[in-house]
């Protein structure tokens, strides 16, 4: 994997949680600029899901196995869309807490995916 595009994911995520965290706060639901970070973090998550799958066309074996790596690897590919989607169904502050608990669920999708590829 990436080191550099995994921290990047990581840290976009934790910053789309705390961004929302504080709409959620202020009791606002999710806005457009909050869908557009979310883009911005499902793009990071989408370049990860090519590197990884190249990596293993490739010939490259994750340390601790192929499948829970694909399986992650898919997990957070979803993550951050799952929970955009779930906040456009609840309009109010509720919707802003499930996409700030989605970035702070995909930022640890992220360790783990470093740490199944064992780098």
């Amino acid at each position: 994997m990436l080191d550099a595009l995994t921290v990047a994911t990581a840290v976009a995520a934790l910053l789309l949680a705390a961004w929302c965290g504080w709409a959620a706060y202020r009791d606002q639901p999710t806005k457009d600029w909050h869908f557009l970070g979310m883009a911005v973090v499902s793009l990071l998550a989408a370049a990860q899901l090519v590197v990884g799958v190249v990596q293993l066309a490739r010939g490259e074996k994750p340390e601790q196995g192929t499948t829970i790596f694909v399986a992650y690897l898919l997990g957070a590919f979803a993550c951050v869309p799952a929970t955009g989607f779930m906040s456009l169904a609840e309009r109010t502050r509720w919707g802003s807490i499930t996409v700030a608990a989605g970035g702070v669920v995909l930022a640890v999708l992220e360790v783990r995916l470093y740490d199944i590829w064992g780098s």
